[in-house]
């Protein structure tokens, strides 16, 4: 038998039935586009993220654009963003004309380190993205902090941290605009692409309704060159299903990381995530480090355990970004050489894939 990384059946299935009844009621309502679905999630998940407004858009990269539009950033601003991050971060601000100032992560784990956003500030900055990473929380009241102190605007990349805390408070809630993806394999998914887009800040909210409906609060007229990038009624529809179970599923997340975390913290060429302790993540990736990381993918494929690497290669090294001036980002560069992601989804056996690892781990000592 195999564990395949990643099993959308094991989700879907326990709520076909509720499925297919949002399926219908949107077909039997005729209104595809901004109706009352999408009002409906939009207030649902805004009130699940501890926020008063919510946006639905596109897709994620989309969510992040159109908050740095809303904001005025563009051309000859600069974006401070993690190195070690899916390359969306990155793109979301080359797309507003602005450039993209990498910091590297936390020596103890994968999300940005604020100790290292005060030297990469300058007078052109404007603002910095946090990525929830993996579904971990960024450090926010450092991020803040100095956000604060430097007069900068603050965005949560949350697209991989549905219903994480820190210090009990909700991601999405943090910074000044959060930005969220629910693509299908996400904590919260949706059945194709999807995004939105959380904030507490009315005119922020009201500027991106604009600019995700082509420019317009109203029909026909158009203040502004706005964009097509609307969450659909039947993706609402999914969404709110699923945003019922959110917590749920987390909490199997959450149970299935412990296993890991308990079986194989003691092993010697593998590390495994350390969660700082105002950290409540949801585990939408479960990312260990490994020296010989090739050796143990081989390993486990040949026992049966699917894994992939995110991100094997780093934003800065990839053909969207050569030929850039980059800073010294050898720590970025080294993760991506270690890390390598395990099965997680909700309702995982980790039994198999512990088993796996343990014996992998074995090996690589010959």
């Amino acid at each position: 038998m195999t564990t395949p990384f990643f099993d959308m059946q094991a989700i879907t299935t326990p709520i076909e039935s509720e499925l297919r009844d949002a399926f219908e009621r949107v077909l039997s309502r005729h209104h595809f586009i901004l109706g009352d679905e999408l009002m409906a999630f939009e207030q649902e998940f805004a009130r699940y993220c501890g926020v008063e407004h919510c946006v639905g858009v596109g897709n994620g990269l989309e969510a992040l654009y159109l908050t740095l539009q809303a904001m005025g950033i563009g051309a000859g601003d600069e974006v401070i963003v993690p190195a070690h991050t899916f390359i969306a971060t990155w793109l979301a601000v080359t797309w507003s004309g602005a450039r993209p100032v990498p910091v590297e992560s936390c020596p103890s784990g994968f999300n940005i380190d604020p100790e290292r956003i005060v030297e990469a500030i300058t007078p052109r900055t404007k603002a910095i993205i946090a990525v929830h990473l993996y579904g971990e929380p960024a450090d926010m009241a450092a991020v803040c902090s100095i956000a604060a102190q430097h007069g900068l605007q603050v965005i949560e990349d949350a697209a991989q941290a549905h219903g994480a805390r820190y210090h009990n408070r909700p991601v999405g809630s943090l910074g000044d605009a959060a930005a969220f993806s629910f693509y299908p394999t996400k904590n919260l998914g949706a059945m194709g692409d999807g995004g939105a887009i959380c904030t507490n800040s009315a005119a922020l909210a009201s500027r991106l309704r604009s600019l995700r409906n082509y420019g317009s609060q109203t029909r026909y007229q158009h203040d502004e060159a706005g964009y097509n990038s609307r969450l659909d009624e039947l993706q609402a529809a999914f969404l709110r299903v699923r945003l019922r179970r959110l917590d749920e599923d987390n909490r199997a997340r959450q149970s299935v990381a412990q296993a890991y975390i308990q079986a194989l913290s003691a092993l010697t060429h593998i590390t495994v995530p350390q969660t700082p302790d105002w950290a409540t993540p949801v585990w939408h990736l479960f990312v260990i480090r490994c020296t010989r990381r090739d050796a143990l993918m081989k390993a486990l494929k040949t026992a049966g355990i699917d894994t992939l690497i995110h991100y094997p290669v780093p934003p800065h090294r990839q053909g969207a970004y050569s030929g850039e001036n980059w800073p010294d980002l050898s720590m970025t560069e080294q993760l991506s050489s270690e890390v390598l992601s395990l099965p997680m989804w909700p309702g995982l056996d980790p039994a198999p894939v512990i088993a796996a690892v343990l014996h992998a781990d074995q090996g690589l000592a010959s």
